[in-house]
């Protein structure tokens, strides 16, 4: 069976304690080559998964990298500020693209990205890994038949303690910094696929409680999303708080509450209550969400399907952000354009792995340095 090659653009906390780890249960995948200006990555990177010298490329050989006919694809998890340059290059060079979320810092650039790799006739998907996950898949399908009723609320919150220097900090929001683009995106998403609607307004409000930290980015924000049907969707995030992960839909029958939500190291959890009936619970084990989301993308190139998470499901969220930063700044509800999405995350994208033990770092300790 052919395997889709890869390079893995950024040695980061999140490519090492969970994509390159996932290439063990993804079959039709083969990770090809390292992109980092790191060097001392590179070389301990390298030698545990068995890359060749080289095929180890610093930053400046990026373009040499994908002009090397080692890969058929890249896997982009550097700073937000930079996905739209290093897809849009991959395009150009005929490669495929698995680009990290939030896709990109603003709708031109979502829009520069998709445009440019439909003009090269290559795939973009947009790492929207819970998207192949059977928690929160089971939770679409519950929200989708009619157990809970009309829907009606969503409620969710995703925090943690982010420590003082993290890029996620440094960055400030206008390149994709802080914590709506890292962690509100995931609320923002799941009250997208559940509700199954685009919202039409947003009002934002955004608080920091005078640590240094927060200099160049709010330590908090609350976002309100009005939908058709007069649903409504109210989230925080915040990189400020103790680490919280959970979301809860409401309806005229019932109630679902996801905790955790939204984490790919621990298990998942969820509890139904209908009406009167005794709550039911169902804790799902930990598995190997990045191997499954190269199982899927590797097939899509090899199919020649379209990705479920497009780019413009990448877009569809980034115009929110937007806009849930500019109503934050300005103190006013922002009216959000129309917008048309027919493709929704289905049951049949449900890939189980299973979880594959993180090894140790080097040089990328997790935002909040545990």
């Amino acid at each position: 069976m052919r395997r889709i090659r890869y390079a893995v653009v950024g040695l980061g906390s999140i490519s090492q304690s969970a994509l390159l780890p996932g290439f063990r249960n993804a079959s039709n995948s083969e990770l090809a080559a390292l992109v980092t200006g790191d060097p001392k990555k590179a070389r301990e990177i390298a030698k545990r998964y068995r890359v060749s010298a080289d095929s180890v490329y610093s930053d400046d050989e990026y373009d040499a990298c994908l002009r090397s006919g080692k890969i058929d694809a890249v896997y982009i998890g550097l700073p937000n500020h930079l996905h739209c340059e290093y897809t849009v290059r991959a395009a150009k060079a005929g490669i495929h693209v698995l680009c990290e979320k939030p896709m990109a810092v603003d709708e031109a650039e979502c829009r520069r990205m998709i445009a440019a790799c439909r003009k090269a006739r290559v795939k973009l998907m947009i790492a929207y890994r819970l998207h192949f996950d059977a928690a929160n898949l089971e939770a679409m399908q519950i929200a989708r038949s009619t157990k809970l009723g009309d829907l009606r609320i969503f409620n969710g919150m995703f925090t943690q303690q982010v420590v003082s220097g993290n890029i996620r900090l440094v960055e400030p929001e206008s390149r994709g910094g802080g914590s709506v683009y890292d962690m509100g995106v995931y609320c923002l998403n799941a009250a997208r696929y559940l509700f199954r609607e685009e919202p039409l307004q947003v009002s934002a409000t955004s608080a920091s409680n005078g640590d240094a930290r927060f200099r160049k980015t709010a330590e908090m924000t609350t976002a309100i999303l009005k939908f058709r049907h007069d649903r409504m969707a109210v989230f925080t995030s915040s990189f400020g708080a103790a680490d919280v992960s959970e979301y809860e839909l409401v309806g005229t029958k019932g109630s679902l509450r996801m905790s955790p939500a939204y984490d790919y190291s621990i298990p998942l959890e969820y509890e139904l209550r209908i009406g009167d009936e005794k709550p039911r619970r169902k804790k799902f084990p930990r598995h190997d969400q990045f191997g499954a989301q190269l199982l899927y993308f590797s097939n899509c190139i090899l199919r020649n399907r379209q990705p479920e998470p497009s780019g413009e499901e990448g877009l569809a969220d980034i115009r929110v952000v937007r806009a849930i930063l500019k109503s934050a700044a300005s103190g006013e509800p922002v009216k959000l354009p129309a917008f048309r999405r027919r493709v929704r995350p289905e049951p049949s994208q449900k890939i189980w792995e299973p979880a594959v033990k993180p090894p140790r770092s080097v040089d990328a300790a997790p935002p909040s340095g545990n």
